[in-house]
């Protein structure tokens, strides 16, 4: 459980620790195995952590991904994303979908609609702090399928998943402030926070 709080600077964490955080109720030895592997990363890097640099502040970028059905268990998807406020990341998160996906495509489409919502969250917060971001938020996915249907308003209407995950009124109102644009899965920044990476 401490592990959870070392998350907030050490993001590259995240997602071994949700992964072990799944079974904290009933640990077994592979558990215990992952949590010494994490431990022992974290003793090797400790002079890693979060920089943040001074500069201007006038965009905000994300960056959303999707393991999908990547439970064996229960078939939900594991979602993550990144968010930039200028250079600096200031927002990013790893966690299962609450519902199961029946395609790929949709499952981005959710990671994407929850990465918005956040995004609306920093808007508004910097907007209160007399901050507000003048230019669109650009969210990039690496799904072509999510990038055609955000682009296409009356498909987006029509679209089951939207009506049920478009639901709040600042996100709708807000739709506009948004542009989601492809990028290659090797550019992808968010990978490392839906799947365990190799060593390299």
């Amino acid at each position: 459980g401490a592990l959870q709080y070392l998350t907030l600077t050490r993001l590259e964490l995240a997602y071994a620790v949700q992964q072990v955080c799944l079974f904290m109720h009933d640990p077994r030895e592979p558990h215990l195995a992952l949590i010494k592997r994490i431990l022992r990363y974290v003793k090797g890097t400790l002079s890693t952590g979060l920089h943040l640099s001074s500069g201007p502040v006038d965009s905000l970028t994300a960056y959303s991904d999707v393991d999908w059905a990547g439970c064996p268990n229960s078939r939900r998807s594991t979602s993550g994303y990144y968010v930039f406020l200028g250079d600096n990341l200031v927002s990013w998160s790893s966690k299962r979908q609450t519902t199961v996906s029946r395609s790929s495509a949709e499952a981005e489409y959710r990671a994407v609609a929850h990465t918005m919502a956040k995004c609306c969250w920093l808007c508004q917060l910097l907007q209160e702090l007399h901050a507000p971001i003048a230019s669109a938020t650009v969210v990039y996915c690496d799904n072509v399928s999510v990038f055609y249907m955000t682009a296409n308003p009356v498909h987006r209407r029509r679209r089951s998943t939207s009506r049920s995950t478009f639901t709040s009124s600042a996100t709708r109102v807000l739709w506009d402030r948004f542009v989601v644009l492809h990028v290659p899965s090797t550019h992808q920044f968010a990978d490392i926070m839906t799947k365990g990476l190799p060593v390299q």
